[in-house]
């Protein structure tokens, strides 16, 4: 229809196309704006201001809440406590993932039932799955407790959620197992294209599992791997409800991250304004995340 209508317009056939485009995209601008845009620039209005959350009444404060964030000691701990999770719960993910899907590629037995079930950690609701960790790491009768005092490693229980380091070492084992199958995903689909000739010629050549590994598979890996590595340091960056379901980022805001800081400001302190500041801060480190990942496809892509 709107092809029609521009038809009997009289323009010629350049503008109709022209205008034919922006009609059709129209609807996509305007839910990504509705959904993405108009978001974005409140929550950035929002930082300039001193908003109490559940009136919603405030006043403007210009770089206020900038200079009490950057001054204060809590925004340096809480960004490195999220530099931390971010970095131990990603290197568990690639290392945990490109193994299993090592194995998955394999001929191996019920290999089908096998990669469907590698599956189920991803697909599994955070809260259940956190409900299921917490009563493993129960320290009067969690079964990691049990399993280790009967294996002889301790001799008494250990408080692996109320002290420090061991609910950081917790959540990023959780974290990973959480996490692990969208690598396995991405790596076995590389795996599965890379050529049988490769490794027919390393093998002639002598080279051992571990050799084909590291100059065969290894760099066949490489472009997947560096996109897997950006999303997912995005995406564990701003985890927020593992955490949170965990250990509340304690003990002594011990595991406290960013994303913890903005809903406790926000929902805690009642301080909208200063939560939207951490959010936007947050957003900026991220977008240096985004930018490398946006360059390394553009890469790819040409």
């Amino acid at each position: 229809m709107p092809d029609i209508a521009l038809q009997r317009s009289g323009l010629s056939r350049e503008r109709r196309d022209a205008l034919l485009g922006l009609l059709l995209i129209a609807p996509t601008v305007l839910v990504l704006g509705a959904v993405i845009v108009y978001p974005l620039l409140s929550a950035i209005a929002l930082s300039f201001q001193s908003v109490y959350t559940p009136t919603l009444e405030g006043h403007w404060v210009g770089l206020a809440n900038y200079r009490e964030l950057l001054g204060s000691g809590g925004f340096w701990a809480a960004l490195l406590t999220t530099a931390i999770w971010t970095a131990g719960t990603l290197t568990l993910q690639i290392l945990i993932g490109v193994a299993m899907a090592l194995l998955l590629h394999q001929n191996i037995i019920f290999r089908s039932l096998a990669r469907s079930l590698v599956l189920f950690p991803y697909f599994l609701s955070t809260v259940v799955a956190v409900l299921v960790w917490r009563w493993l790491f129960n320290d009067l009768y969690g079964i990691v407790n049990h399993a280790l005092m009967t294996a002889g490693l301790i001799d008494a229980p250990v408080n692996w959620l109320g002290a420090m380091p061991n609910a950081m070492l917790s959540i990023m084992v959780v974290g990973a197992w959480k996490f692990f199958p969208f690598v396995v995903i991405a790596v076995l689909a590389r795996l599965q294209t890379i050529p049988e000739a490769l490794y027919e010629a390393a093998r002639i050549d002598g080279a051992g599992p571990i050799s084909r590994f590291f100059d065969v598979t290894l760099p066949q890996l490489r472009d997947v791997l560096t996109i897997v590595i950006l999303l997912r340091t995005v995406w564990d960056f701003k985890e927020f409800d593992l955490i949170y379901l965990m250990t509340g980022g304690g003990p002594v805001n011990g595991t406290r991250t960013l994303p913890l800081i903005v809903y406790q400001q926000a929902f805690g302190l009642n301080q909208m304004g200063m939560a939207a500041a951490y959010a936007v801060s947050m957003m900026l480190v991220m977008l240096v995340f985004m930018l490398a990942y946006l360059q390394r496809a553009r890469k790819a892509a040409a």
